[in-house]
Formats: C-alpha cells, structure tokens, sequence
C-alpha cells in the first residue's frame, strides 16, 4: 500500500533493464504494453522537461460544508480511538483491465469525495490529546487524508507509473487539490503506516484502531499487522470493532442532510430523462433481436451524460423476464404487446442515486388484464406510502402493501386461503407471487444503510430527514401452475423515491409518470418525439 510502481511495474522493469542495449540478456515477453517504457538518463531529462505547468484553481466541493457536522458525530462515537476508512482501489475486470474505480460509500460519505478522484486513499481519524486545547473545546478528533503525490509532468512517474501517472491517466487531484476540496488536512500517502502505528497500545491512555475492513484488504492487513505488534492479537475481537464502525457508519447515514436530499432529487431528475429516452426509442425496438439491450442502452446513455454512471445492474424485462426479479442480462426481444419492467436509476457525480421502476406496455396501451394487474401493484404502492408517516416503521409500509396485494389475489380466485390467513406468519402464501420486500433506504447505495442491525433498520421508527423506496410487485412467472393461463409472464413492479418530511412523506419522484392514463400518454408523447427527429 502506498507505492506508485506496483511489483508487476517492477518485474516489466527489471525485465527492459536486461534487456537493454549493451546486455547479453535476451529480450524476455511482454505481456503489457504499458512496461514498455524507455529507462534512459537522457529520456528521464527530456520528459520531465519543456512542459507548461499551469495549476487550475481549485475550489472547495460542496459536500465539504457538510462533512465537518458528519465526522464530528463519528468522532463522538468513538473518541480516543483512531479509525481508519479507505477508499478502496480499483478491481481487476480481466487480465490488466480493472473495472471503472468507485470509492466505498463510507469514504466518500466522510470525505465529501465522489466520482474516481482518489483511489488508494485513505481518511483516518485521530483521536486528539485529552489535555490538548482542541479537545478542551470539544473535538474528538482531527481527520487526515492519505493520498498519493501527483505524478505531474515534473516527475519520473509522469509516464513510468501506469495507476498515477497523469501521462497514462490525465490530470488527477494530489494533496494540495484534495485538502482545497475537501478541508481536510492531507499526507503523502507513504506516511500511512508510521501514522497508523503512533501510540497503539493496550495499555491504558494508548491508541485502539479501528477500521471499515471490506474497502481495501491491503490497508485492513496492514491494520492487523499493527495490532497484532501491539497488543491486540486476538482477531475475532478485532473484525468485532470493526463491525461494530461498519454498522455504526451505517445506520447514522440513514437520516439525509440537505445536501444529500439535493443530490438525490438530482439523481430522480436524470433517471426520469433516462426513461424518457428509453420511451422514445420503444416503437424503433420492439420485436428486434436483443431490444432489451437496445433500451439499455439508451438509459445507461443518459446516466453517463448526466450523472457518473448507472446506481446499479439497470433491469430491462420484457414479458417472461418481467416476473425475474433481477433479471440483468437483458438479451431478450421486447415483444409487442408485452409488459416491460425498467428497474434503472442514475447514479449522480456526488455518488448518491435513485432508484426508480416502471412497467409499461410496450404498444403504448394496457389491455384490460394488464390494466387490472396494474392498478393491483399501484393500490398497494399507494397504501404502502399512506402508512408511511414520523413514527411508523418499515413492518408498517410493508403489512400495508402486502395487504392490498393478497386481498386482490384473493378476489381474483389466485390465492388459495383466505386473506387473513395469508397474512398471517404461519401462511404468507401470497409471498409466492411477492417474495421481496417492498421499501428499503436509498443514498450512496441503492440498498443504503444495509450493515445496519434489524433493529435500526426494518424495526426502526421512520424519522424525517429518510429517504427510501416503495415498490410493491406482482411476479407472475410463465411456469406457475397456480395461475390462469392469461396471467403467466407477466411481471410489474411501480418503485418510487420517498423522502420523510416533518409533515408526512413525499414522493420525490412524483414527475416520473404511473397512473395508467398518465403512462400511456406519457408513451405518446415520447413516441411523438422521436417520429419528429
């Protein structure tokens, strides 16, 4: 952790060293044309020379007016105890092809840092001196971010570093650029590990460590290695600590500051022009080999366009794939007459993302079963949202849709005891055609808060300030047996983005369409304007 050249750098290296003019050293394989790079005295001087070395103006983010408030409540939490929060580093696609660099939630929640400016970074917590001025007004503790040096144009790695150097990668924020966007103090990240190991200790008035271990493996060893040289070799206590500021980390980010709701209005926003999109491009794909992926396409667009990237898999499911609930490979042919599930939500550049599904028929018109099915999911949704006020529950939104759900199955002769029941925990036989669960928070993660316990999650009072999803479903897969002939294939499920206010919920999402009429000629309009193109 912390070097710029990584061990596969070094061996491409040594291996050009060798081979080099004037050695009787055969040239061995390369098996990455980024190890091709001259060694020469001469070559070092001319690329670290004749540049123009502008510096951009850097201004501070605007989640950093709001990061302060988020550490100074972790801080409390923990105090004379210092945490240790990675970044995370890129992961290997395939061979020497890393996917797209993501930060973890908890960094970029704690930092304010979004987008791929800081992979390998580290935030750390330390605990202040109990005597000192700082602690005597308060603090708990001084945040430091860990980074890696530019590698500009006035240093060798400029073109030898694949990872950092801004020759491979373009120019990228150092130390200097992350403490202006940030407001917090930043080091070179081969200080890491003398940072992490200052006065760790068991004994008492010493340093205990903590620190969120899924990120970045190679900072979680490099953690257990000082404990254990440090009086703390017991490693099931360890990840315990651990665990316990992974869920802390959790659940505290369940309640949204303005900032956050801002950014996941933003989010909704895109999303809905991403279905747009998708709506305009409909008439041009049904019927087509893989027109699944051809609407794909068209959403993903958008999230690129608008935001960093999709918030997750984006579902397109068309007929029998409807009643799949994650069905991600979206191969199929969008058939006519169908109903087609979009479960897609864009991802903002602040990270934050919505999370948003519509089911449409693919001519633009509900049949009447289609529209009874429908309207089914739509009830309950909204019965779902109703039950949602300051001091309910998930259970409650939860028992609220699946009541609605198992009475109309029971009205149309589907369920096969009676709604009370169904309902009750010894039956759920409704749950065969709903197995998921209906509502869920929603932020940095599209299943956000998720290392929360049970009980400040699904058994927690819903407060203002939550932001989460309503999203009942019907999933009737084409094999079930159980159902008349004319309601197998087909999948709906109506997800919309909910904040809390001090007043009741509101539907942050309430400008994407999905009463029946309003669908249907929201499919009109855009069909309209992609025949006027």
């Amino acid at each position: 952790m912390g070097d710029v050249v990584t061990d596969k750098d070094r061996e491409y290296e040594r291996r050009e060293e060798a081979s080099a003019p004037g050695s009787d050293q055969p040239m061995h394989d390369r098996v990455n044309n980024r190890s091709l790079r001259p060694s020469g005295e001469a070559f070092k001087s001319f690329m670290t020379t004749g540049w123009d070395r502008r510096e951009p103006a850097i201004e501070p983010l605007e989640s950093s007016g709001y990061t302060p408030a988020r550490l100074e409540v972790l801080g409390r939490r923990f105090p004379g105890e210092r945490l240790v929060i990675p970044a995370g580093t890129p992961k290997v696609r395939n061979n020497d092809d890393d996917y797209a660099f993501r930060p973890d939630s908890v960094f970029s929640y704690y930092t304010g840092l979004g987008q791929d400016y800081e992979a390998g970074a580290v935030l750390v917590m330390n605990p202040v001196d109990p005597d000192s001025p700082e602690a005597k007004a308060g603090a708990t503790h001084t945040p430091e971010l860990f980074v890696a040096p530019r590698a500009d144009n006035s240093t060798e790695d400029y073109y030898r570093d694949s990872h950092y150097g801004e020759y491979w990668v373009g120019p990228r924020a150092g130390l200097r650029e992350l403490k202006a966007m940030t407001g917090i103090d930043t080091h070179d990240i081969a200080q890491l590990q003398d940072a992490l190991s200052k006065d760790v200790g068991a004994e008492a008035g010493a340093v205990r460590v903590r620190a969120i271990r899924e990120a970045d493996p190679q900072v979680t060893a490099m953690v257990e290695e000082i404990r254990r040289a440090n009086g703390f070799p017991d490693d099931r206590s360890n990840q315990a600590d651990d665990d316990a500021l992974q869920e802390f980390a959790s659940q505290i980010r369940m309640v949204k500051d303005p900032y956050e709701i801002k950014e996941i209005r933003k989010a909704v926003a895109a999303t809905k022009d991403g279905f747009d999109r998708i709506l305009s491009r409909l008439p041009e794909a049904v019927d087509k080999p893989r027109s699944e992926r051809m609407l794909e396409s068209e959403f993903n667009a958008v999230a690129r366009e608008e935001g960093n990237t999709v918030g997750y898999g984006t579902i397109i499911a068309s007929g029998r794939h409807a009643p799949i609930l994650h069905w991600m490979r979206n191969t199929g042919v969008v058939g006519d007459g169908e109903m087609l599930l979009i479960d897609a939500g864009v991802e903002a550049e602040s990270l934050y993302t919505a999370d948003i599904t519509r089911t449409f028929p693919t001519n633009g018109t509900f049949t009447p079963l289609q529209r009874k099915l429908y309207q089914a999911v739509l009830d309950s949704q909204q019965a779902g949202f109703e039950a949602a006020r300051p001091g309910a529950t998930y259970s409650d939104i939860h028992h609220a849709c699946m009541r609605v759900i198992a009475e109309r199955l029971h009205d149309w002769g589907v369920l096969p005891v009676d709604v009370e029941e169904a309902l009750s925990p010894e039956g759920q036989q409704h749950r065969r055609w709903i197995a998921c669960g209906v509502a869920h928070h929603l932020g940095l993660d599209v299943h956000d808060c998720a290392q929360a316990r049970y009980e400040s999650y699904q058994g927690a009072k819903i407060t203002p300030g939550m932001i989460f999803t309503i999203e009942p479903g019907l999933y009737f897969a084409e094999n079930d047996l159980l159902l008349p002939a004319e309601m197998r294939g087909i999948g709906i499920r109506i997800e919309d983005d909910v904040l809390m206010t001090e007043d009741g919920p509101e539907w942050i999402s309430k400008a994407i369409p999905k009463q029946i009429d309003e669908v249907e000629a929201w499919m009109r309009e855009r069909r309209a304007a992609a025949s006027d193109r």
